[in-house]
């Protein structure tokens, strides 16, 4: 019996059956390019010359992780990039003051269950958090999409991690998912489906759901999926439009969006995350992860809040509880840079903006931020970043000299007070 990432595969593929390790040719829903992997896409898009894409209207382009433009060559980058949209009719694209990718896609109604959707960046497995299948790829791979709307792939198999008990009050779905990775490892999922279930799941919210789809690829999946339920349902739709409304329509009143456990290509972890503290992610490596409680002597120089990981308004609101009346530690700089447009709006309308420059953080316009190592607040030689965002490897934040640290929002900000890793208390 098939899991959800052979139903997946079965429909975009037009067969009537697919198993894992099959190689399938499947039509794309959606793909996605950003202003840091899309000038490479566009210019080999130019090379294979078809002239027009395969349809302007499945093509998403958020600007997120350069913006404003900080350079002349990521200036350049968007030039090109607003060429392309405009000489190729592109009716989804999102300029510099929308925010970052990840959320955007979902915000704007462009994911949809049961759906295939591909991303030139390695994050889009976040999207299975809705029940699509979302999965990362090569920008010369994204060339031939826009050209074809078509891609292969080898049907994965699937790791389910079964999850029971409620998590602690300070702990979050992120020590969870970094819990998860800790113990498989960085090689442990290679190219396979996780999913993530069970009653820990089903009670915790999409802003939860999409923490655990977007770190999957830390441990090397090829995405992260999570059965579509009420939740979802609620979610979406108020937020999608036209064709895709009905396509939402279709999948609340017939979803078979489930994995059968009898399936052959399926392995159930079972894990119960009742006793869970919260987590840390060591430099400089994603599965070199311990308990918070042990690094308490771990002296930070930046904290970040932010990214697609953790940077939407569930984050902002866990954060803002904790420094609310407080001051971060004089020996530290905190960044708070909100998911979208929309997380900074409702940041503002909450009072939670003022909370964080009261505290003394720096608020900044959203986008990936230091992130990726490319763009504003970066650290220097020896400096020590506490962040939630998703990688620590080394130089990723701005100096190869420096140490990355990851974790909660909560932990980020009990941390910024104290200026070492700290739990909340």
């Amino acid at each position: 019996m098939p899991t959800i990432a052979e139903k997946i595969f079965a429909r975009a593929s037009g067969k009537g059956k697919v198993e894992a390790g099959d190689i399938v040719m499947a039509d794309i829903d959606i793909a996605m390019i950003h202003d840091l992997t899309g000038p490479l896409a566009v210019e080999s898009f130019n090379k294979i010359g078809t002239g027009k894409v395969w349809d302007s209207s499945k093509i998403v382009i958020p600007f997120d992780h350069q913006v404003p433009a900080d350079s002349l060559d990521s200036a350049n980058n968007h030039i090109l990039m607003r060429k392309f949209v405009k000489e190729q009719n592109i009716e989804n694209f999102y300029d510099v003051k929308e925010g970052v990718c990840h959320q955007v896609l979902p915000e704007k109604g462009h994911v949809i269950p049961g759906t295939v959707i591909v991303g030139a960046d390695s994050h889009t497995c976040t999207y299975g958090a809705l029940g699509a299948f979302a999965t990362g790829i090569g920008s010369t791979d994204m060339a031939m999409v826009l050209s074809t709307g078509q891609l292969w792939f080898k049907v994965p198999e699937t790791i389910r991690f079964e999850i029971k008990g409620e998590l602690k009050e300070n702990t979050s779905p992120k020590d969870l998912i970094l819990n998860i990775i800790g113990q498989v490892g960085a090689d442990g999922a290679t190219y396979k489906s996780c999913e993530f279930a069970g009653e820990t799941i089903s009670n915790m919210n999409v802003s939860g759901r999409m923490v655990l789809s977007n770190m999957a690829i830390e441990m090397g999946g090829k995405t992260g999926l999570i059965e579509p339920d009420k939740r979802t349902y609620d979610y979406l739709k108020g937020r999608v439009s036209g064709e895709n409304k009905n396509r939402l329509r279709a999948f609340i009143e017939k979803s078979n969006l489930k994995t059968d456990l009898d399936s052959t290509s399926l392995e159930i972890i079972d894990m119960d995350v009742s006793e869970l503290e919260p987590q840390i992610a060591c430099p400089h490596n994603v599965d070199n992860v311990k308990p918070a409680s042990e690094l308490s002597d771990v002296e930070i120089d930046q904290v970040f809040i932010g990214s697609c990981t953790n940077g939407r308004i569930e984050d902002l609101r866990d954060a803002a509880k904790i420094l609310k009346g407080n001051q971060i530690n004089s020996n530290l700089r905190m960044l708070v840079i909100p998911a979208s447009k929309e997380v900074y709006l409702k940041g503002l309308d909450e009072g939670l903006i003022k909370i964080f420059v009261e505290a003394g953080a720096l608020v900044s316009a959203p986008c990936c931020g230091p992130c990726l190592g490319g763009h504003t607040g970066l650290i220097g030689s020896d400096e020590v970043s506490l962040s939630t965002s998703n990688r620590n490897f080394k130089g990723r934040q701005g100096s190869p000299e420096g140490e990355v640290y990851l974790s909660s929002a909560k932990v980020a900000a009990q941390s910024a007070i104290e200026g070492k890793i700290a739990i909340p208390k």
